[in-house]
């Protein structure tokens, strides 16, 4: 497998910009490619919204984790004991 190499520029809250260097698997980059051209955004862009959304769904996540917190945990044995008991398996 031969990986493409792409310089990414990541923005950052204070709008400067960082520069990292990612590699893509060619057929991703080529993907990238022509979906930047037919939306008219750079690679950069499509990059920056993809790990945006990422990160957005993480939070989200690790919100979901807090919420339910202070739900008591079950373990698996404790499950299949209960299907056992219950005729299900």
């Amino acid at each position: 497998m031969t990986l493409e190499r792409h310089a990414v520029t990541f923005y950052s809250m204070s709008t400067k910009t960082k520069r990292a260097t990612v590699y893509f698997d060619p057929q991703l980059h080529r993907a990238l490619r022509i979906k930047a051209a037919e939306t008219e955004h750079s690679i950069s862009d499509l990059v920056n919204k993809a790990i945006r959304q990422s990160l957005a769904e993480d939070m989200e996540d690790l919100d979901a984790f807090e919420e339910r917190a202070g739900e008591p945990n079950l373990s698996f044995e404790d499950i299949l004991k209960e299907l056992k008991r219950s005729g299900k398996i």
